[in-house]
C-alpha cells in the first residue's frame, strides 16, 4: 500500500488542493479550524493561502519558509532545512520517500471513519518534536492522501482534509514567493 501512495507521488510534479485544517490541543480539549488552498510543487515549494483565519500564509521556495500572520502582522522566516515542518507533508512536494522517515501499519478505513479507503499508521523511524505518529489517509482507487493527521509528543492533534484535490497542473512560477503588506 505505502508502494502504491509512493509511486502516485512520484510521479506528480504539482499538488493543488483546498484544505480545511483542524487543530485540537489535547491538555485544554480545545480546537482551532481554518481552511483555504495549498498548491505543491517540486522541489520543496509550497503556498498554504488561509481564507480562514483571513490572509494568513504559509509559503515556501524550497529554500526559505515563510509564515505570516495577518491579525499580528507578523511574518516569520527560516531555512527549510531547520523548520519543523513536518516530513509528514514533505512527500507532497518531492522530498524523500515515506518509508525512509516513518514505519508503517496498515489499517482498513472503515474501522477508522475513512470508508471507501484505508488508513497508514507512521512512526518516525527518528524520534522527532513535532510529531509522534502520523495517519495518512489514503483513497483506495487512487492512491491519493485525502487526509493527512498529525499527533505530537503531548497528544495534540493536527488535521488536514484535502477536497477537490488536481494534480500536475501549470502553476505560475510566482506563485512561491511572498512580499508581506507594509
Amino acid at each position: 500500500a505505502i508502494n502504491r501512495v509512493q509511486k502516485f507521488y512520484d510521479a506528480t510534479t504539482t499538488f493543488q488542493s483546498d484544505f480545511q485544517q483542524e487543530f485540537v490541543v489535547k491538555a485544554y480539549n480545545t480546537k482551532k479550524t481554518s481552511a483555504g488552498s495549498v498548491t505543491f510543487a517540486k522541489p520543496g515549494k509550497m503556498d498554504w493561502v488561509y481564507t480562514t483565519p483571513k490572509d494568513n500564509r504559509v509559503v515556501s521556495d524550497g529554500a526559505e519558509l515563510k509564515v505570516y500572520d495577518a491579525s499580528n502582522k507578523q511574518l516569520f522566516q527560516q531555512q527549510v532545512n531547520k523548520s519543523q515542518y513536518p516530513a509528514a507533508l514533505a512527500f507532497l512536494t518531492g522530498q524523500g520517500k515515506l518509508a525512509d522517515h516513518f514505519t508503517f501499519e496498515l489499517h482498513p478505513g472503515d474501522k477508522m471513519n475513512f470508508p471507501g479507503g484505508y488508513v497508514l499508521l507512521g512512526t518516525p523511524k527518528v524520534a522527532h518534536p513535532a510529531y509522534s505518529k502520523v495517519l495518512f489517509y489514503v483513497d483506495a482507487p487512487t492512491s491519493q492522501v485525502r487526509r493527512v493527521m498529525i499527533i505530537d509528543s503531548q497528544g495534540n492533534r493536527n488535521r488536514f482534509d484535502f477536497t477537490a484535490p488536481k494534480v500536475n497542473v501549470a502553476v505560475a512560477p510566482g506563485r512561491f514567493q511572498f512580499t508581506p503588506p507594509a
